[in-house]
C-alpha cells in the first residue's frame, strides 16, 4: 500500500484556489441532461465521482462533450436510452442514487452497481419513493445492485424517508418533473438539509421552479421544462475546509478565491463554525479567508447540516483547549465508510479520547498530540481531514492518499504549496 507522509510548516500566509464542487456538478449534469438543448457547464470538477456521473450519463444515451474549459451536455428531455450493460457507478453515491431515480425514466430495464461499499449503502428509501410513483424498483437488501423497470412517472403524492440521506429526496426532486401529472414530495426529518437546497438552487437555474409548504413538502407542477443553459460550478466548499482547517492548527492565514459567503453550499458555513473556535473570518465578494488564534477552544455544535465538513472540525478539535462535541451527525455511518468509527480509531492514535453515540462524537484533545500512521478505509475525506493534523504535528503519514481522487485528486499538491 502507498503511503505519503506530510510534513509540518510555519504559520502560512496563502491564497488557494479549489477545484469546482463535485455536489454542484453532479447536480448540474443531471439538469442538463434532463433538459432539451446544449447546455455548457464551466468550473467542473473532474474526478472519480464525475466521471462515474459522465459515463452512466452516457450508458443513458445523454452525449457530453469534453473540453479543458467546460462540459457540453446535449440533453435528451428525459428520453434516455436503454443502457446494453450495468450501470458502474463505482464509489458514488450522488451518482447511484440520482442515476437510480433517472432510471426510472426509461423504458426498459436498468441495472446499477457499484463498489464493495456501495454495495453496503442504503437506498431503498429511494426505490420505495419510486414505486409509489409507478417504477418497479427492487434492491439487495436495501442497497445496491439496483434493478430498475421504468417507463412512465406517474407523479401524485409520494412520502420519502430522507432520515438517512437527503440524496434520496435530491433525487426524487430532480426527475419529478418528468411525471405525468404533478408531484407533491413530503418528508420527514431531512438529514443534510442545506443539500436538498442546493438542488433546488441547481434546478431553479435551469428553470425548474419547486413550491414549498412549510419545510418538509415540495410541489413540482406538471408541465415543467428543464431549459438548457451555461452554468457556472463554484469551488467545492468542503474542499476549502481543509485549507481553512489549516490556518485554524497552525495560526496562519489561507484565503480561498472563488468561494463566496452567499455560496449555496452548506459547507460555506464551516467558517462560522471556526469563528466560534476563536478564529477570524474576513469575507469578500469572491472569496473568504480564514486567520487562526493563538489558542482555540472546544465547542459544541450540530453538524447534521455539514457532515463532511464535521470530519475536518473532528480532526481540528485536537487542538483545541477543552472537549468538542459534535452533534446530530448519525449518517456519518452510512458514507464511504463507517466514519464515526474510523475516526474514533484515528483519532485515538494521535492521542485524542473520542467518545460516540448513535449521533454525536465527544472529542478531548491529546495533552501532547503524536505522529501516526493514518489509515484511511478507501475514504477520501479520511485522507484530506488528518492530512492537515500532520501540518502541525510531525510524523503524521497518511495510507492510501490517492482516495482523495474520488473528489480532489490534486489536494496533496496543493496542500504541499503551503
Amino acid at each position: 500500500m502507498s503511503e505519503r507522509a506530510v510534513q509540518t510548516i510555519q504559520p502560512p500566509q496563502a491564497e488557494v484556489t479549489v477545484p469546482g464542487s463535485r455536489s454542484l456538478t453532479n447536480r448540474a449534469l443531471i439538469c442538463a441532461a434532463l433538459a432539451e438543448g446544449t447546455s455548457r457547464l464551466r468550473g467542473w470538477l473532474d474526478s472519480d465521482d464525475t466521471q462515474a456521473m459522465l459515463e452512466g450519463l452516457g450508458r443513458l444515451g445523454v452525449e457530453v462533450q469534453v473540453t479543458p474549459d467546460e462540459l457540453v451536455v446535449k440533453g435528451v428531455g428525459g428520453r434516455f436510452a436503454i443502457p446494453l450493460h450495468p450501470l458502474d457507478c463505482r464509489a458514488s453515491g450522488t451518482t447511484m442514487r440520482f442515476l437510480t431515480a433517472c432510471a426510472a425514466a426509461v423504458p426498459g430495464r436498468v441495472v446499477l452497481d457499484g463498489t464493495q461499499r456501495m454495495r453496503e449503502r442504503p437506498v431503498q428509501e429511494l426505490a420505495d419513493a419510486l414505486n409509489a410513483m409507478g417504477a418497479r424498483v427492487s434492491t439487495v437488501a436495501g442497497c445496491p445492485p439496483v434493478t430498475v423497470q421504468g417507463g412512465d412517472l406517474a407523479g401524485g403524492y409520494v412520502a420519502v424517508d430522507a432520515t438517512r440521506s437527503s440524496q434520496f429526496l435530491s433525487a426524487l426532486l430532480m426527475v419529478a418533473p418528468l411525471a405525468k401529472e404533478s408531484v407533491e414530495l413530503s418528508t420527514g426529518e431531512i438529514t443534510s438539509k442545506l443539500h436538498v437546497e442546493m438542488t433546488l438552487d441547481v434546478m431553479s437555474a435551469f428553470g425548474i421552479v419547486v413550491q414549498r409548504h412549510e419545510s418538509k413538502r415540495f410541489a413540482i407542477e406538471k408541465g415543467q421544462h428543464y431549459r438548457a443553459r451555461s452554468y457556472v460550478v463554484e469551488p467545492d466548499a468542503t474542499s476549502a475546509s481543509y485549507f481553512f482547517g489549516a490556518a485554524a492548527i497552525t495560526g496562519g492565514k489561507i484565503r480561498v478565491n472563488g468561494l463566496t459567503p452567499a455560496s449555496c453550499q452548506a459547507d460555506a458555513r464551516f467558517v462560522e463554525v471556526l469563528e466560534r473556535m476563536g478564529c477570524s473570518v474576513e469575507r469578500g465578494s469572491k472569496w473568504m479567508a480564514v486567520r487562526g488564534p493563538r489558542y482555540l477552544h472546544g465547542i459544541d455544535v450540530d453538524m447534521n447540516s455539514m457532515p463532511d465538513a464535521a470530519m475536518t472540525l473532528a480532526v481540528i478539535a485536537c487542538f483545541a483547549q477543552g472537549r468538542t462535541a459534535i452533534r446530530n451527525v448519525p449518517n456519518l455511518r452510512f458514507k464511504e465508510t463507517d466514519r464515526m468509527k474510523a475516526l474514533q480509531t484515528e483519532l485515538a492514535k494521535i492521542g485524542a479520547r473520542v467518545e460516540t453515540t448513535e449521533t454525536d462524537l465527544l472529542i478531548d484533545p491529546p495533552v501532547e498530540p503524536c505522529g501516526a500512521r493514518i489509515a484511511t478505509y478507501d475514504d477520501h475525506r479520511m485522507a484530506m481531514s488528518f492530512a492537515i493534523a500532520g501540518l502541525k504535528i510531525p510524523g503524521i503519514v497518511i495510507e492510501d492518499p490517492e482516495c482523495v481522487a474520488k473528489t480532489y485528486p490534486g489536494f496533496f499538491t496543493d496542500l504541499e504549496r503551503l
